[in-house]
Parts: C-alpha cells; structure tokens; sequence
C-alpha cells in the first residue's frame, strides 16, 4: 500500500474550508504552483492541505505507475553496486530544525503554534522540501537520527537525535498536526522516504550502535546490557582524570598507568550492578509494573538505588565534560582482557573507562551475542520496512572488529548497493574503511579547508583525496562543526567551498542544511570549537529569538527569510555536476596543476572533454593563471566555455590556439570552464 498516496487523500479531504494562512518561506515555494497564494512583504501564506497535496500530485505524476517506490531505489533500477555514491550531491537534514518555520507569522516560534500548526519540523514538510532539494540536483538526503529519542538528561530544550530511546521506532515528535491522528511518524516517515524515491533521490539515515538514551527501552529487558552506578556518585560524576598522561587514547603501553591512578581506583568503586543482578525476584515485579512507565528509570533509581552511567569520551583527560543524555551500550558480558590484572575480576562491577569503550581494541572474552544480534538487526529493519538506501554508522570504528563486519555484511545481502558511511575523520584510515566494507568516509574536508593560510587546502587538494580509496564527504561543515560563513573570508570562504567540494577528486558533494541560505549558528559545537560556549553565543545577535541555541538541543529555525544565500550558485553547480559525472567518476582524469601557495588549479580531462577550475584563495589581490592545458591534452586548440564567473552564471565562450588559457582571477574566487 501507498502510504504517500493515503495521505495524499487525507489532505485532500481538508483543502475545502481551510484558510490560506499557512506561512511558508520563499524557498519553499516551487516553481509552478497552481494553488492559492495570499503575498504578505516577503512571505508566502497558503492552505496547507492545498500546497502540500499540490506537491505530492506533482511528484505522483512524474512516478513510474507500475514500480513500488516504498523499495530501496536500488531494486527499482537494478543496481547492484554501492558506487553511485561517489559522484553524489547529498543533502543533509536534521527533520526537527531543517523542515521548521513559523507558520503562523503573529507570534514567536513554537513547536505547536496557537492554530494547531506543528512549527518545528515534520516528515510531512520535508516532502514539501524535495523540489527545493531537487533544484540542486539531490542525489540523496541524508537524515541525522529519526529514532525515537529521550528528553531524559537533556541538554537544551528538547532531546539531542543521538540519545535513543528506541532503535526500533521512529520519533514521535515528527508527526505533523496537519494529518491530526489519522497517521503515525512511522507512517509518514514511509511516505517521505516513497516520495523522494519518486523524486530520484535514496534516503541515508545516521545509527548509533555503541551508545542509547540512558532510559533505553531496552533496560527493562536487558538491565544486564547497560552499565550502572550507585544514585550516590552521581552528583560529582565525571570522567576519571590521568594526570601522569597527556591528551592520549588508551592503549597497552599505558593501560598500567591508568589502572593504577588513584582517581580511576575511585571512579572504579563508583560503579554497582544491574538491578536484575542485585534482586531477580524484586526486578521481574518493578518490570511488571513498570512496562508502560515511560519513567521506569526514575523509579529505578527509587528502588535499586542504581541509575545508568553517563558516556564519556575514549580519549583520556579529554577536557569535554560527561555526556549526560547518553550511556554505553554492554557489547561484552566480561571486563576487557587486557584489564583483568589490574582489577578484581569477580567482584568488580562492569563499569565504564576508556578502555571498555575502545572494544575495538580491548575486546572482552564473553560476547554479548544477543546484543549484537540486536544492534546488527537495526539497519536491515529500516530497509526492509522503510526502503532507505543508506547510513552513516556513528563511531562503527570503535566496535569490535567482528560486530562491525556483520552489521555490515546484513545490509548488503539485503541490497549491495546500499551505502554505509564510516564516521573516519582521520583521512589516512580510508584503506582500513574500504577493508572493513564501508563505501565512503565522512573526512575532515570541514577541518583542512578552512586552514587556507597552513596550506591545509591546498593539501587536501593536490595530496588527500586523489589517492583515497573510498570516496569522502567534500564540505565546510557539518552539523558538529563552526559554519563555514563565520570562518575567515565569510560568504565568499562558502562559495568557493561550495565551487571546490562538487569538483573534489573522490568527493561526495554534502550541502549541510542551512549551508545555502549563510546560516550562521552552529547545529552542534562538537568538532574544531576551541570555547563551545563562545561558540554558541557569538554567531546571532542577542535579539534573535535563536540567539545561543544550538539545533541538537534547543527549538531551532534556520533564517529562511535571509536577503543573503547561494542558492542560485548550488543550483548551477549542480547542473553542472550532473553534466560531469561521467567525467568526474574516473579519478584518473584529475590534474592538480601549481602555481604558488595561493593559486593552483583543479583540471579534469578524459581525452574529449574537460574542466578547469583556478582557484585564488588570497582574499585580498587576484591572480593571472597563463595554464598550459596542451600540456595535459596533448591537443594546441579548445573551445573554452566559461560556466562560473564572480560566482555567477557565465557566458563567454572563445576558442584558444597555442594551447594556453589565461585569465585573471579575482580574490577568493574559484571560476569553473568547461573545454572540449
């Protein structure tokens, strides 16, 4: 059954007698609509079921009749390879910030405002979003967790994605009032995924197999998978501090020195075991009152005097305080190995340290063979249940060797196309990635092209991604990172980012949502944040209604109704890119050409056709380029095309004779030819 098409005709129901007062940003609006429009200044008011039902009509129409769009858009087309990853323009989306605004323009944002509209972001708009999505020309949408999350030990307004409450439902925060209680979040949740099938775009979603909220559904099941400490400790509770050591991770050279500090003695005595362990007889009677308490965890902490352990970084003396809203999951049923002369094996309880979550490298001797079974069985239920077509697997790395080849190998027989992205931000790893079975790697593009002036772009360039193995996101942020508009050189930093990461050599093109539009606050401060909290505070005015809130944690809208975006530059360039794929999927058709610290050029040739890119990251003077192209076509004559000149369309088109095209390059401008 068409879920997308049953809602379809539940809007439909409700367009007569609804009023067009439905506030929507201009970008939302697409090209053609036929519906009812009321202009008020710059904003767009309509009748919801109206606009929305439009555009599902719309997307329907250009559908193929007779396939089943709620299959991963592999077995539509008869894919069996994951490589249409590597010449992708993925868009990431966090549903709860990137599909929000405020309908109802006579108040200040709120999740549910007072005509009953859901302001914060549903499914339901981001179906609305894919001809927005399209006009760059999408590949994939990638979603930051839609589990079902906790609110338990939040740390903002609302509960972070990552503190999963259920792996095996969806938030339910992402149903939109419009579809009042006809459907579910699961239910839309399938009719996006259907609709961007229509579209032509796959769906990837973030997992995260190594932790969950501290109130996981799974504990009263499964108290023995978690991790526990006495209610008494929790007061003072943070990660244990090794004075005679740096900034290291654990490893066997330094495991003595952990394990005989004073501090890691004490923080060890914190820890208590499960209340099923403590008291059978008592557990199975609070799990039989308890099973529909969403507080159950409260009431653990009442009667077992235990409550679960806040996760903390692998990293030893990591200055990052506890994660308060998350715990790890128990992979093995045994301390590690390496730790068993350090400790009192039998009357230790599992307890937490740097070690223990580093199970890649400090595996135990007991597997947690159900759990595994659990957490290798998320991915394939989304695809066989929703048809997504790929994931990124947060911190896969840091789980055992053999966990992570099986939640590997379940998705692919299911569908070898389906892509899985490695959370590896150390660029040198990608061989490991590629062997271990991943398709691509998110990289740290975000990190290296901002360090202009260290030649850290420059280097990622010319050295890093010409010689991966597997393709890497090419981006200026991500939603852990600074954006890209408040590093040096503001909004042209971002548009020749945005020039450079669609003509990467073995670059996934990623638009970070809010990228386009210049949206200046940071999602989440977790990566390249020197001070979080200046972080927070130092991007928005103190007028802002958003003003220090970070999307992870808090209500946020991203600034739709900005004067200032590069929406126009993202839609050339990708129509562009669509244009180059052919060219662009060989990595052996790429030329770094150098001319000095600040100047260089990207070229691509396959013998028939080409595209130069010279580059200027001196933001103060130009730059004349005289490129010998014959030297690398073998040919003296070319039609030159220029497609992006001053970050616009272009127009010229000439012919060059003695093999050289030269030109004058502004300052901070990357132009884009195209020659044949």
């Amino acid at each position: 059954m068409s879920m997308l098409v049953e809602i379809n005709k539940y809007l439909k129901s409700k367009i007569e007698g609804a009023k067009e007062d439905y506030a929507i940003p201009k970008r939302w609006m697409p090209e053609g609509y036929s519906g009812k429009v009321r202009l008020s200044g710059r904003k767009f008011f309509v009748n919801p079921y109206e606009f929305i039902s439009n555009i599902i009509d719309d997307i329907v129409s250009k559908s193929d009749k007779e396939k089943d769009y709620t299959k991963p858009l592999s077995f539509l087309c008869g894919e069996k390879s994951s490589d249409w990853i590597n010449t992708d323009i993925v868009y990431g989306a966090f549903v709860r910030a990137t599909a929000a605004y405020v309908h109802d323009q006579k108040t200040l944002f709120v999740p549910i405002d007072e005509k009953g509209y859901t302001e914060s972001g549903t499914f339901l708009k981001m179906i609305v979003l894919l001809p927005y999505f399209a006009q760059y020309n999408v590949d994939c949408i990638y979603l930051l967790p839609v589990t079902q999350s906790s609110d338990k030990f939040k740390k903002g307004e609302v509960g972070s994605p990552y503190s999963v409450k259920d792996f095996f439902k969806i938030e339910k925060s992402y149903h939109d009032t419009l579809l009042g209680n006809k459907f579910s979040s699961d239910q839309e949740f399938a009719a996006f995924v259907e609709a961007a099938h229509m579209a032509g775009m796959r769906v990837m979603l973030d997992f995260v197999p190594r932790t969950a909220a501290r109130d996981n559904n799974l504990i009263l099941d499964h108290p023995d998978w978690f991790y526990w400490i006495s209610i008494d400790e929790m007061n003072d509770f943070a990660p244990p501090k090794v004075k005679e050591l740096g900034f290291v991770q654990p490893s066997k050279d330094n495991l003595e020195v952990i394990y005989n500090n004073e501090e890691v003695k004490r923080h060890l005595k914190k820890f208590d075991w499960d209340p099923k362990t403590k008291n059978p007889v008592k557990w199975e009677n609070f799990v039989r009152k308890n099973r529909d308490n969403p507080n159950f965890l409260d009431e653990i902490a009442k009667e077992f005097k235990v409550v679960t352990v806040p996760g903390f970084s692998d990293w030893v003396n990591d200055p990052q305080p506890a994660w308060e809203d998350v715990t790890f999951l128990r992979l093995y049923l045994s301390h590690p190995k390496e730790a068993l002369k350090y400790i009192d094996e039998k009357n230790q309880p599992p307890y937490v340290l740097f070690d223990v979550v580093k199970s890649s490298l400090f595996p135990g001797e007991v597997k947690n063979e159900q759990l595994w079974n659990v957490i290798a069985d998320i991915m394939p239920f989304y695809q066989k249940n929703f048809g997504i077509d790929g994931a990124r697997l947060d911190m896969g790395h840091a789980l055992p060797d053999e966990l992570e080849h099986e939640i590997i190998s379940r998705v692919k027989a299911y569908d070898p196309s389906f892509v899985i992205i490695a959370e590896e931000l150390n660029m040198d790893n990608h061989l490991k990635a590629k062997k271990n079975g991943y398709d691509g790697i998110l990289g740290n593009s975000w990190w290296a092209e901002p360090r202009i002036e260290e030649g850290e772009f420059k280097k990622f360039i010319s050295e890093v991604t010409p010689k991966l193995a597997v393709p890497t996101f090419a981006t200026a942020e991500t939603p852990d990172t600074p954006r890209a508009v408040t590093r040096k050189g503001g909004e042209i930093f971002s548009k020749l980012t945005a020039v450079v990461n669609t003509f990467l050599p073995n670059g996934i093109t990623f638009i970070n949502s809010g990228y386009e539009i210049f949206e200046p606050q940071p999602m989440n401060t977790g990566l390249d944040v020197e001070d979080p909290m200046e972080e927070r505070f130092k991007n928005l005015p103190p007028t802002d209604q958003f003003y220090g809130k970070l999307a992870f944690f808090d209500w946020y809208v991203l600034h739709w109704d900005t004067s200032h975006h590069m929406v126009k530059l993202l839609t050339l360039l990708g129509e562009l890119k669509e244009k180059s794929k052919n060219i662009l999927k060989n990595v052996e058709n790429f030329r770094f050409i150098d001319f000095t610290e600040t100047a260089f050029t990207m070229f691509w040739w396959d013998g028939k056709n080409g595209i130069i890119i010279p580059i200027n990251v001196d933001f103060n003077n130009p730059y004349y380029f005289d490129i010998d192209v014959g030297y690398y076509t073998w040919r003296g004559s070319h039609k030159v095309f220029t497609k992006i000149e001053n970050y616009r369309r272009g127009e010229s088109s000439w012919e060059i004779h003695d093999a050289h095209l030269r030109v004058t390059i502004n300052p901070g401008e990357a132009r884009v030819f195209f020659i044949e």
